[in-house]
């Protein structure tokens, strides 16, 4: 748990890096109510919608950067406003046995209950945890080890003009316009959909009566009540198994691993289709033991038909300088993964290694469908069947159906 509001840190700075792909808005930002929290003495908060818990003192803010204790009660900064709209492919999220080839509405906000020293996003996930000391055209990457205190410094609530960040959107707006855009779903995604929980629920009940899908593309650090509450409107979920050490996830990401792992267990529970992605860093998640570790997890606790996703590291944020993930030991993950049981392992960022992405039917071992990059290449399932042998390859493959693993 982090108790929050002993001291106050220096306010934040917007990154310089990627500025021109931030709007922003005269409009003011105007305080959301937050859900999932606990009143306390001497008007402190805990938050528990992710296991964090932080215990936050007034006019601070928790280890997301954007839920903040105001008077006593919980507000969140990113209930009604946006960084990022874009229609993607749903390989991209990356999501294979879920509507295959179809479009994904993507949004995100700023912010994140993680702070992972690789973080591709890091310029909109970590934008309110940034610190005005720091000067962001100039930061020196750094090698992995541990989080510095300061670093996990919430400050205190930054001027109201730094929150005109971002586009203010209803939920409404969203959903109308992911039909008007032709898309299938809306994905939550690109930072943490946990830290804007309340606009992703509003918009995933709203989307769902619409006859739309919802994906959460996730680090899975979220408490398992918020999760039961938003399953029902979930069609899908990637999520990160980052490693199968809690010594990583405590030095890389300032984390831990088993909340993660209960969730990913819930999620299954609650009948959400999941696929999992690993990020394989050299030397730091790629051993054999380690990942026979997370594929029998996924084999023993989830089942054999569950997809891993194991991508290529680039190096990037205070990363920058590790190196990237050699093609030899993706292809040894996923020969792992293999020889473990796991029928559905697919290798990402490596788009010049052929078939990495495709569908193999686990009764004939036909091709059932071809991918190259974010591409649907061609898709031969016939309502889910492979079209030699008649096996129901798994997977939410039509939103008015009851495919899947039933």
């Amino acid at each position: 748990m982090f108790i929050i509001g002993h001291r106050t840190a220096p306010p934040l700075l917007l990154p310089l890096l990627h500025l021109e792909e931030i709007v922003m808005s005269p409009i003011k930002t105007d305080l959301q109510a937050a859900l999932y929290y606990e009143s306390l003495p001497d008007q402190f908060v805990r938050c528990t919608l992710c296991p964090h818990e932080c215990k936050i003192g007034p006019d601070h803010r928790g280890v997301c950067g954007v839920r903040i204790n105001d008077e006593g009660h919980l507000f969140t900064r990113v209930g009604n406003r946006i960084v990022s709209a874009e229609v993607d492919p749903i390989e991209k999220k990356p999501l294979f046995h879920f509507l295959p080839g179809s479009a994904v509405y993507s949004i995100a906000t700023v912010g994140c209950n993680l702070r992972c020293r690789f973080c591709q996003n890091w310029t909109i996930s970590q934008w309110p945890k940034l610190r005005e000391s720091v000067d962001a055209g100039n930061q020196v990457s750094s090698p992995a080890g541990d989080h510095p205190a300061d670093e996990w410094c919430p400050e205190t609530e930054p001027p109201e003009g730094r929150w005109g960040i971002g586009s203010a959107v209803v939920p409404s707006d969203l959903v109308a316009e992911t039909e008007r855009t032709g898309c299938k779903s809306i994905a939550y995604t690109y930072t943490e959909p946990t830290i804007f929980y309340e606009l992703a629920l509003t918009t995933a009940r709203l989307a769902s009566a619409a006859g739309l899908g919802n994906v959460f593309v996730t680090n899975g650090f979220i408490s398992l009540d918020p999760l039961r509450e938003i399953a029902p409107y979930l069609g899908a979920a990637n999520i990160d198994l980052k490693s199968f050490r809690d010594s990583y996830y405590k030095k890389l990401c300032g984390a831990r691993l088993e909340p993660v792992l209960a969730a990913i267990r819930e999620y299954k529970k609650l009948g959400v289709w999941i696929e999992l992605t690993t990020l394989l860093i050299p030397g730091l998640n790629d051993e054999d033991g380690e990942l026979r570790d997370i594929a029998r997890f996924i084999k023993t606790e989830l089942g054999e038909d569950v997809p891993w996703h194991i991508s290529r590291f680039y190096p990037a944020y205070k990363m920058a300088h590790w190196q990237e993930t050699p093609i030899r030991s993706l292809l040894r993950a996923r020969e792992i993964g293999q020889e473990e049981g796991l029928r559905y392992v697919y290798l990402g960022n490596v788009p010049q290694e052929e078939g990495a992405e495709n569908t193999i039917c686990p009764g004939c071992g036909t091709v059932v469908i071809r991918r190259w990059r974010f591409t649907v290449v061609e898709n031969r399932l016939r309502a889910g069947r492979c079209p030699d042998c008649d096996r129901f390859v798994m997977g939410r493959w039509a939103l008015e159906t009851e495919h899947a693993s039933h």
